[in-house]
């Protein structure tokens, strides 16, 4: 990936930077080579390891600022939302690593408690800043410690979360608390930023000093609008706010992208984040597609059937797949802002007018709306649609974004039901049904990256696909895979055949409620296996296993997942053999379950559970 630089050439001084006392001594010249040299890093080394280059090429300037104002970590200063935290890993001690970002054992791509007495938080979540520092303030005004400074650094994308307000709410009640609210405005979270609180700093922008600021309506000081590529302005604007000493927002306007010409050109998203460089395809090789990009054009395709279908999302108009259906059909797509619990209450009032919403989102973010699914949505029996992208192990997102906990949040909704797509040809003919079913929420669960290959039924069982049988042998073990591990389940009957362990594999499709049709199979087994990229404890598995109790079905049932822990970022096939949910894996639960004297033995025929 190849760019222009803006800005002095770069001279070898973040090598000198141990930690923010080091920016205090530079002068202006030695800053702007010092701002070169750290884009120049920034681009060199994201268009490498992957990760979130736009949002860190523009908040070079108002890093050097903060660090050189503020104190850390005694100072507490807290970034929302953290992906726009290089440069600020960059300037507290972590340059030597940065070659590591995002990779097995290397540095996160968000802040890190773990990395740095400088991180907080590790806050890849949108909108908590705020109220953290609310927090913070008030328990250290509590505890008498009345010189030390808050700051929180907030995307304008993060305002248009709930929670933010929540926050302001608060601070501005709090005269007398020494936090500064370093607002990083660049009219973007993703994509431009939406709703009326775009329009109101937009207003400021253009227009400085004409009129109230809704900040100041709710009883905060106001400075600014800055301009966040002026180190000496942003000083003396964060100077002024620090002494006040009451919660003041200093309004800084800055350009997301900064100094690198195809960011800056990036006209959908300033390359918010770029993927990790790959070794060139062979000219033979077919790409595959995305998940996300079959969710895409299956999407359309069922739009453009159903009339009443339209789309959901909370900021991710792009990463979600829904810019091309806005682009045919606009009035059909709306970007709530960060706001998942909106997104998801809106879709209710969007079902009771007779249509049927598809709320796309990433898995990890529906944590933040069970609320509204459970009470909103699921209460009331409403035709809402989820689409959860980025389910199961994300990999080098890190833990906050592993999509490993909707399944155990799903199962415990009245009515819900779950699907998850082994592949492309799946994924379609899941979402068709989905949004055919009127009768109260439905979810569609897909992961990060690639397709694999299509891989055909052979049967059906109940609502479930048989994928695989024993030829010539009843079968001993069976195996349900959901979504793209039913792939994993396939490849691990066939190892097991040979060593004579005949195995049946099934896709559910429907993950919840459980089939009971798989039931009743498991019952004619020695041994049921489910695999899922969820957490073990409320997942698929679980609630299997709850209805082969229910139905009397004694058969012995093995739940291979993830293990209720906050997993480390690394690619996603080392996290999934780390969980034993690689074919290695699956074999050897297999093996140790049926014991050596069970393997290669023809098991009785049991009597079909009733």
């Amino acid at each position: 990936m190849t760019g222009t630089l803006a800005g002095p050439p770069a001279v070898h001084r973040l090598a000198d930077v141990t930690g923010p006392a080091d920016l205090r001594g530079l002068g202006p010249a030695e800053l702007a080579a010092l701002a070169a040299e750290i884009r120049a890093v920034l681009i060199d080394s994201v268009c490498r390891t992957g990760g979130h280059l736009g949002p860190n090429l523009g908040v070079v300037e108002l890093t050097l600022a903060v660090h050189r104002v503020f104190d850390s970590p005694r100072d507490a200063v807290f970034w929302d939302t953290g992906h726009q935290t290089y440069v600020h890993k960059l300037l507290t001690g972590r340059a030597a690593e940065f070659g590591t970002l995002r990779r097995t054992g290397g540095l996160s791509g968000y802040p890190s408690r773990a990395e740095s007495v400088h991180d907080l938080v590790e806050n890849s979540h949108a909108s908590t800043a705020l109220a953290y520092a609310d927090g913070l303030a008030a328990g250290l005004a509590l505890r008498g410690e009345h010189d030390r400074h808050v700051v929180a650094v907030v995307g304008d994308g993060a305002l248009t979360g709930g929670l933010s307000w929540e926050a302001l709410n608060n601070l501005g009640a709090a005269a007398g608390r020494p936090v500064v609210v370093v607002l990083n405005d660049n009219g973007r979270s993703y994509a431009p930023t939406v709703g009326g609180l775009g329009a109101h700093l937009r207003e400021l922008r253009h227009r400085p000093g004409t009129g109230a600021t809704v900040f100041g309506q709710l009883g905060l000081g106001y400075l600014g609008p800055v301009d966040g590529h002026d180190v000496a302005a942003l000083e003396a604007a964060l100077t002024e706010a620090r002494d006040r000493r009451t919660p003041t927002v200093v309004h800084c306007v800055t350009e997301k992208g900064r100094g690198y010409r195809p960011a800056e050109q990036h006209e959908t998203d300033r390359m918010h984040a770029v993927a990790p460089a790959k070794a060139p395809a062979s000219v033979t090789a077919t790409p595959r597609p995305s998940w996300t990009g079959v969710f895409s054009a299956a999407l359309q395709q069922v739009a453009a059937a159903r009339p009443e279908v339209v789309a959901l999302t909370a900021a991710m108009l792009d990463p979600t797949g829904l810019t091309p259906l806005a682009g045919t059909d606009p009035h059909r797509v709306r970007d709530v802002g960060i706001a998942e619990q909106h997104a998801l209450t809106s879709a209710a009032g969007m079902a009771m007018a007779g249509l049927h919403p598809v709320v796309a989102v990433y898995a990890t973010f529906l944590n933040r709306a069970f609320d509204q699914l459970l009470m909103d949505v699921a209460l009331h029996r409403l035709p809402v649609t989820l689409v959860l992208d980025r389910a199961g192990v994300t990999g080098s997102d890190g833990a906050s974004h592993n999509g490993m906990w909707d399944l155990s949040l799903l199962g415990m909704v009245p009515g819900m039901r779950v699907a998850a797509p082994r592949d492309a040809g799946t994924l379609a003919e899941l979402l068709a049904e989905a949004v055919a079913d009127g009768d109260g929420p439905t979810a569609l669960r897909f992961p990060k990256g690639t397709v694999g290959p299509e891989l055909p039924a052979l049967d059906r069982l109940g609502t479930a696909d048989v994928l695989h049988r024993p030829a010539g042998a009843p079968s001993r073990v069976l195996l349900v895979g959901t979504g793209p591990l039913a792939a994993t389940a396939v490849a691990a009957a066939e190892r097991l055949a040979t060593a004579g362990v005949p195995a049946t594999v099934v896709d559910p499709r429907w993950l919840l409620p459980v089939d009971p049709a798989l039931v009743a199979a498991a019952g004619t087994h020695r041994l049921v296996v489910t695999l899922e990229d969820n957490g073990v404890a409320g997942g698929y598995g679980d609630a299997f296993c709850r209805e082969l109790r229910a139905g009397g079905v004694t058969t012995p049932a093995q739940t291979l997942g993830l293990g209720q822990r906050f997993l480390d970022h690394g690619e996603r096939g080392e996290l999934l053999a780390t969980a034993g949910l690689d074919v290695n894996g699956v074999v050897h639960r297999v093996l140790t379950a049926l014991g050596p004297a069970q393997v290669g033995r023809q098991p009785k025929r049991r009597a079909r559970a009733r």
